[in-house]
């Protein structure tokens, strides 16, 4: 098979912990144990190792210019060292700040504004990047629009990492169909996090015909996203998308809440979750479930997305474009189509054995 060239827009610690987990599973194959967080060890022939990084953008003066080996480990990058990465011969670019950095963030990046943004389209063209993964910071509205744009343009599928709703507006999806390029999104669901874990957990109870009157989750945080997110301005699409995600799994009325409430510095970038779900048994006896997550938050979407890149790109080999909709639903907080977890994971199976059996 050949490479996944991949680019990165926001060298951050979601960036880092995907980096780092490139060379630490670099060896993996079809007949060694499953890696913990992917699908499968092999995609249609597309091992962890084909995934190759030939582009990254970033804001940052301590990252710009740098080997993306190195600037994943720059400050305000927070998230564990797991694993050290040889040099990969890919310089992070400037790019155009746009709305990615938050007013009240300016201190935490350093931004040289004399310092001219590389052309994105270009460099991808260059590169030949298959791949452009989306991990600007929440609220980075119209950044997502515009490396959206810039993939269209150089002809790159796109995987939407973040909560501004581009996979699930159908007139986006509609321009990556017509160019036959693929689009995963939005907001990456973590292998073991938040999102999902409270989405399995109401599916259950659900299941057992139980009524929930309501639920809630609390999120704090210690990384620069959850500090950028203390501006509620730029909440509003994650708040959207962590809720719908899910409300999506109750098929009835019931009061769901689900977003970003705090940062607490000394968490780095350690993210604890407080989820509780108020419901009803037989003879409407009430019971309640508290539970406590905490979770290491960039790794815990790593091989995530590593599983994300490769569909995209098996994707675009066979020419099908647009939004991949159970590509979306297993991975995505907020897909063109909600699904619940065995249905998208079903679906996603029989989307990669079809081209598994050509």
């Amino acid at each position: 098979m050949s490479e996944v060239r991949t680019a990165i827009a926001g060298v951050g610690n979601c960036a880092s912990s995907l980096i780092q987990g490139l060379s630490y599973y670099r060896d993996v194959d079809e007949d060694d144990g499953l890696v913990p967080g992917l699908m499968h060890n092999v995609i249609a022939g597309y091992r962890v190792r084909d995934v190759r990084p030939v582009a990254a953008f970033d804001v940052d003066v301590r990252k710009v210019g740098k080997d993306l080996s190195q600037a994943i480990f720059e400050k305000p990058n927070c998230t564990k060292k797991f694993c050290d990465v040889e040099p990969l011969d890919v310089e992070v670019m400037k790019a155009p700040p746009l709305d990615g950095v938050a007013p009240h963030m300016e201190e935490w990046f350093k931004v040289d504004d004399s310092q001219p943004p590389v052309d994105v389209a270009e460099v991808l063209k260059e590169t030949r990047a298959d791949v452009l993964i989306n991990y600007l910071p929440v609220g980075s509205e119209q950044g997502a629009r515009w490396y959206a744009e810039r993939a269209l343009e150089a002809g790159c599928a796109f995987v939407n990492c973040i909560p501004a709703f581009i996979a699930s507006d159908p007139a986006w999806a509609e321009r990556f169909a017509q160019r036959r390029l693929p689009i995963i999104g939005d907001d990456i669901k973590s292998m073991v996090g938040a999102t999902i874990v409270h989405r399995v957990l109401t599916q259950m109870i659900v299941d057992r015909g139980a009524n929930i009157r309501s639920t809630y989750q609390l999120n704090v945080g210690g990384n620069t996203d959850f500090l950028n997110m203390v501006d509620s301005s730029r909440l509003s699409s994650k708040r959207t998308s962590k809720t719908e995600s899910i409300a999506s799994q109750i098929p009835y009325d019931a009061y769901v809440y689900a977003g970003p409430n705090g940062h607490v510095a000394c968490l780095n970038d350690n993210k604890i979750c407080y989820l509780r779900i108020d419901f009803d048994l037989f003879g409407d006896v009430p019971a309640s479930i508290d539970l406590k997550l905490s979770v290491e938050d960039s790794p815990n979407s790593a091989g995530v997305v590593i599983d994300a890149v490769r569909i995209a790109k098996l994707a675009l080999d066979r020419g099908v474009g647009g939004a991949l909709k159970s590509a979306s639903a297993y991975f995505m907080k907020h897909p063109p189509v909600q699904m619940r977890e065995p249905e998208a994971r079903a679906e996603l199976e029989q989307f990669i054995q079809q081209f598994i059996q050509e």
